[in-house]
């Protein structure tokens, strides 16, 4: 069997972080579980402007730090090319790319095609939080088995919001999962979300942490202090009890990147549709 090509592109600027382990751990357990032989590379995006060509089956685009508006980067063009060509390779070609798009990665290509207005929160998004279907949601086959609404680690100071619907239907893209309801706040709520394709599949919030190793990570002294420093010790402790919980992110890791990476094999011809 002809190994499938696997590109992540690290979008973390060097930054430390737990995404780039937990992407690697879901995919050598899909691997295994697919029976199916994967060849990855790494590409360091935004640190050493490392960019893969169209020469890969899959493509992981991760979270990462900073701001996701206009920067002048030589990354970012180079970056928004690679988007463009795989979307232009999957309408004329049979075989196609397949994306997925998290947290860091969402925005910029949600800002690049115009879906709806990249802005600041007026607060830092962080902890495990619930997130609500919309009715493309509820239909969304990677979103299948989860409940509505289901848990997910956010940790984001920007949000897609105000949504250009024409430029959304012009695209065929579907909005499928909205952030917490907030009755109180006179806001709109932040899209967590997005089909922008058949192939390309995109969340705000970050599919792949590992509830176990997340939880490890929180209890240790360092990440302890600094969540509690800058979030409270309510908002500590609370993250802690809904890591603890197998029916939170542990859930929801088991479910999203490995149904995305098991439909990419199926339409890569390495798997039966079941």
């Amino acid at each position: 069997m002809e190994a499938i090509r696997i590109a992540i592109l690290d979008m973390y600027d060097n930054a430390r972080n737990e995404g780039m382990r937990c992407i690697r751990q879901l995919l050598a357990r899909s691997a295994e579980e697919n029976g199916a032989r994967f060849r990855v590379d790494t590409f360091n995006v935004r640190a050493e402007n490392e960019l893969p060509g169209l020469g890969y089956d899959i493509y992981i685009s991760s979270g990462g730090p900073g701001s996701p508006l206009p920067s002048d980067e030589p990354w970012e063009p180079r970056y928004f090319q690679l988007i463009d060509s795989i979307f232009a390779h999957n309408q004329v070609n049979e075989q196609k790319k397949h994306v997925l798009l998290i947290c860091h990665s969402f925005q910029l290509v949600s800002r690049h095609l115009g879906v709806g207005t990249i802005s600041r929160r007026k607060s830092t998004s962080f902890g495990v939080l619930p997130v609500h279907f919309t009715p493309a949601g509820a239909a969304e086959p990677t979103l299948r088995g989860l409940a509505d609404p289901f848990y997910v680690v956010d940790s984001r100071d920007y949000q897609l919001a105000d949504l250009n619907l024409p430029r959304i239907e012009e695209l065929g893209a579907k909005i499928l999962c909205l952030e917490k309801e907030r009755p109180h706040v006179p806001l709109a709520r932040a899209v967590m979300a997005i089909r922008f394709s058949p192939e390309v599949f995109g969340t705000q919030f970050h599919p792949e942490a590992d509830g176990e190793g997340m939880l490890r990570y929180m209890l240790t002294d360092e990440r302890k202090q600094q969540v509690i420093n800058t979030y409270g010790e309510a908002k500590y402790h609370e993250m802690v009890r809904l890591l603890a919980d197998p029916d939170t992110i542990e859930y929801t890791e088991s479910i999203i990147l490995p149904t995305f990476l098991r439909r990419a094999l199926v339409q890569l011809g390495q798997l039966t549709a079941a």
